[in-house]
């Protein structure tokens, strides 16, 4: 169980979003589909990914808005916004926003460095500043900025009929303390000083740490980010791993689902790249077996959530049982109640 012994306190997943380029309606009503479906579920939560120039949700705030007249009750997260390509005053409007429409129940996941494949796209993003653009940490600190409430202008009052404000408007309380970063160790002990929320995924580095097992380096960094917060008690962990029940799976998808992990299993052996990235066997099984390995796995019993991350190229009917077998089979499993 999650810090040997406590309850799992919130059970959600993360989502491409994935469609088809000719009909790219469907798939984005699919998503709302599958958010409403877990609400039903009782799942605490959904994340969306967000993804740029490919067939997933480029607009996750836009997408959270539209759950968000569809639920009532669910939280709405993104795992994560790469805030090189947003400006953080704009983002904070949109995110206050949906926040206030959501009735709170926003949790905006953010993460900096260079864009993926930057020089791409880089002249259709900043025409004029694409080789001077700070993609430092400097950009989460102006998005909490605005979320915080923070004066962002000198001017506040009223020109002729119009009321101006200093800060970013609307304002939503308390989404600042719902704001996620991950990353590595570096990352790990930053979000713990910046008293963010720590998100995890299914992908560490292992600079900073003599092993090359992920769970251990993952409760490393999770034991890394506590130790530098200044009130641990209140922090959030989320984990994320892809883990997949099979117990009301046919035979033809748990052939598929085995086949999907076995084709990404490599790949988990040694450390990749010159970051020493390692990634995390996807989980695959029924949900007793996988209790048990997941109470077994160091950053697993570090975490107070998690968000289990859906495979890119499933089918809906895939989809519709992971989800069902997580809440239904899974959940009760690791120590999570509806």
């Amino acid at each position: 169980m999650p810090r040997r012994g406590e309850p799992l306190t919130k059970l959600g997943f993360l989502t491409i979003g994935r469609f088809n380029e000719a009909s790219p309606r469907e798939g984005h009503l699919e998503t709302i589909e599958v958010i409403q479906r877990a609400e039903d579920l009782g799942f605490d939560s959904v994340w969306l990914r967000d993804r740029h120039l490919q067939f997933g949700i480029s607009s996750p705030v836009a997408v959270m808005a539209a759950a968000a007249m569809k639920t009532s009750r669910i939280e709405l997260g993104t795992a994560v916004i790469p805030l090189g390509l947003e400006n953080p005053f704009r983002l904070a409007e949109d995110l206050a926003t949906v926040d206030l429409l959501s009735d709170g129940r926003v949790n905006p996941g953010v993460s900096v460095g260079t864009p993926m494949r930057y020089d791409d796209y880089k002249a259709a993003l900043y025409p004029d500043t694409h080789d001077v653009e700070d993609f430092s940490k400097e950009r989460v600190l102006r998005l909490l900025h605005c979320l915080r409430g923070d004066p962002v202008s000198p001017f506040e009052g009223t020109v002729g009929i119009e009321n101006f404000s200093r800060r970013v408007q609307p304002h939503s309380p308390g989404l600042v303390d719902r704001v996620w970063y991950g990353g590595g160790l570096s990352s790990a002990i930053w979000a713990g000083q910046q008293q963010l929320n720590y998100l995890t995924s299914s992908v560490v580095t292992s600079e900073g740490s003599d092993s090359t097992d992920f769970a251990t380096i993952q409760g490393e960094q999770i034991d890394a980010y506590l130790a530098n917060h200044p009130d641990p008690a209140r922090a959030r962990v989320s984990q994320g791993l892809v883990v997949i029940p099979t117990d009301t799976a046919t035979p033809d998808q748990i052939r598929r689902y085995q086949e999907y992990a076995e084709s990404r299993f490599e790949r988990t052996l040694t450390p990749q790249g010159p970051r020493k990235m390692l990634f995390a066997p996807d989980l695959v099984g029924p949900s007793d077996e996988l209790a048990e390995k997941l109470s077994a796995h160091a950053g697993f019993q570090r975490a107070s959530e998690v968000a289990f991350a859906l495979p890119f190229s499933f089918e809906p009917a895939d989809y519709i049982q992971i989800i069902s077998d997580m809440a239904t089979h899974l959940g009760p499993a690791i120590g999570w109640t509806p």
